[in-house]
Order: structure tokens, then C-alpha cells, then sequence
């Protein structure tokens, strides 16, 4: 173990606390209709018609055919991505793979993964998803609608994820009920939610998932999109009656299909209580992947990732 004894923060992102209390943190209930909420919502996404368009990438890759993409999402909503295709082997799996904060400019052709039609959606608002007025600011971006439960903007990047579903299925009907999902940060608390209520989705991998435990979320100091969230609810006072209704550990508890979620015991950005209380949520089958910090760089943390990498390779293997 190599938590970073050294940092720039005024203030201690492990919060004081070890592995044994982490992995007992708890989701916080629900608020009453949580799971009607999320269900219409699922319902309302599963109607649309993605009318999805393909054409050549600029972006090659000698084991991959890339492809642009873009699709319709819930409110017309255009969403831009890449979808990429093995060169060799059938296309016996679907993967669906969500971006950080800061977007995402290419697909990732790291992924030890083979057989796999992968698709890389932008949630709305950021990079291909450009929308303004939405800003592609994190710290903007998390704040648009909030004081809105039925529109505030992390629903419909939950609905694009869904779309993105549809959009796979539509291409290959023959993936329905194999198709996975991996986000990290933003993407792994996005997808908690998305995974939770969309029975297409057969299995899937959360890294340093954000948006988990809100109430925890709210108090506990941090950087980044969480600590604007924190300066608008001390100002307005009426966040958290909306994001009792995006909790993301509150969603993990419905998920019921094998998950592998990778938490980190020291994270500047999501705090590890937050992330853990996503990862403690889900039932069984879940598997823990522990790394020594999140959205920093450490000592050990290259051999860490790339021992992640080859989980993710194995845990999204083809059927």
C-alpha cells in the first residue's frame, strides 16, 4: 500500500479513514419515489428512437475500424461519440464506456477487451455533446438545472447512457442482454444509476464513482465539480432535494447483475467514503478493486492501473 503522504490539499483525502470503516460506510435511504422516478425515466428513454448515424473516423487504428457516431437521445438531445469495431473476430459483446469530467476527445483503444462492439457516448454538454448554454465546465456543468429534480442535467446524462444502449441494440439486436458498461469518476457514477433500472445491461465496471452518499458528498472538503456543488448549496440551500434523487449508492442497491467497482482509499476529488458507499450498496456478485488514491498521481500507480486494466479485460471477457 503507497497512500500519498504528501499533497497540495488543506485538508486530508483519506479523511481519516482506514479500509475496515470505508467498507462499512452506507448508502443513505431513498427519498420517497425514488424508484418510480427512475423507472418513468427508463420507460420515457426505452420510446425513443435513437435514429443513429455512422461515418468513417478520421481516427485509424490497426485493430480497430472507428467510426463516428451520433445518435438522439431524450429531448431530441444530439449525442456525439465513436463507435469501434474489432478488425478480426465476430461481434459477440457490447460495451458501453462513459468519460470522466473532463470529457473525452478519442476512444480508448486500451481496453484489453476482443469480439466487442464498443461504443464511446459524450454525456450531454461535454465534448462531441456540446451544447450551449450548458457549460463543458465540470464545475458549471454539475450545477445546471439542479434546483430542478425532474431536469436537472445528471438525468439525462443517465438517459444518454440508456440511448446509448438502444443505440448498440439497434446496430446488433443479437447483443441484447450482452452488453456492459465501464465509467470512471463522473461515467462510474452516472452508470450506477443507468445500470441499476436497465435490464439490457448484463454487467458492469464503476472507477472512483462520483455522485455516491450525497448527503456525505455535500459536507466533506474536496476539489473539482463536488466542491461546486458544496459553494451552491451554501448559498441556495436547495440542492439536496434534488440529489437525494441522484444518489448514486442509493441506486446501487437495485443493481443485481455482477459489478466491479474500483475504490480509492485516498481521492482528493471524490472522497473514498462517497465512493465506497457506492461499492458497499451493491449486492452480491460484486467485486472490490482497492487503489491507493484516485484523481492523483502516486507512487505504484502505473502497476496499479494496468492491474485494473487486465481485471476490466477479463471481467468483460466474451461470453
Amino acid at each position: 500500500m503507497s497512500i500519498p503522504k504528501t499533497h497540495p490539499f488543506d485538508f486530508d483525502p483519506t479523511y481519516g479513514m482506514r479500509l475496515e470503516e470505508l467498507l462499512a460506510v452506507k448508502p443513505p435511504e431513498p427519498p420517497e419515489g425514488f424508484d418510480d422516478f427512475w423507472e418513468a425515466r427508463y420507460h420515457k428513454a426505452l420510446a425513443v428512437d435513437p435514429q443513429p448515424v455512422l461515418s468513417r473516423s478520421r481516427i485509424t487504428h490497426p485493430d480497430w475500424h472507428v467510426l463516428d457516431l451520433v445518435y438522439l437521445s431524450t429531448d431530441a438531445f444530439r449525442i456525439g461519440g465513436w463507435l469501434i469495431l474489432p478488425r478480426e473476430g465476430e461481434v459477440r459483446r457490447g460495451l458501453v464506456v462513459g468519460h470522466g469530467y473532463g470529457g473525452r476527445d478519442r476512444p480508448d483503444f486500451e481496453l484489453p477487451i476482443k469480439e466487442t462492439a464498443i461504443l464511446f457516448p459524450c454525456c450531454r454538454g461535454l465534448s462531441l455533446s456540446a451544447h450551449p448554454p450548458i457549460s463543458q465546465n465540470p464545475s458549471w456543468h454539475v450545477l445546471h438545472d439542479i434546483d430542478k429534480p425532474d431536469s436537472y442535467i445528471i438525468g439525462g446524462c443517465v438517459e444518454d447512457i440508456w440511448l446509448a444502449v438502444s443505440t448498440l441494440t439497434a446496430f446488433y439486436p443479437w447483443l441484447c442482454g450482452h452488453i456492459g458498461y465501464s465509467g470512471i469518476s463522473f461515467g462510474g457514477g452516472v452508470g450506477a444509476m443507468a445500470i441499476a433500472y436497465d435490464e439490457r445491461i448484463d454487467r458492469g465496471h464503476l472507477a472512483l464513482p462520483s455522485f455516491g452518499h450525497q448527503p456525505l458528498r455535500l459536507k466533506l472538503p474536496t476539489v473539482g465539480s463536488a466542491q461546486s456543488v458544496q459553494e451552491y448549496q451554501a448559498e441556495h440551500g436547495n440542492a439536496l432535494e434534488t440529489l437525494r434523487f441522484y444518489d448514486a449508492a442509493t441506486a446501487a442497491r437495485r443493481i443485481n447483475v455482477p459489478m466491479l467497482t474500483a475504490v480509492a482509499l485516498f481521492d482528493p476529488a471524490v472522497a473514498p467514503p462517497c465512493q465506497f458507499a457506492v461499492a458497499n450498496a451493491i449486492p452480491k456478485p460484486n467485486e472490490i478493486f482497492i487503489l491507493d488514491a484516485g484523481h492523483f498521481d502516486y507512487p505504484g500507480s502505473a502497476e496499479q492501473e494496468a492491474a485494473l486494466r487486465d481485471r476490466v479485460g477479463q471481467f468483460f471477457g466474451v461470453p
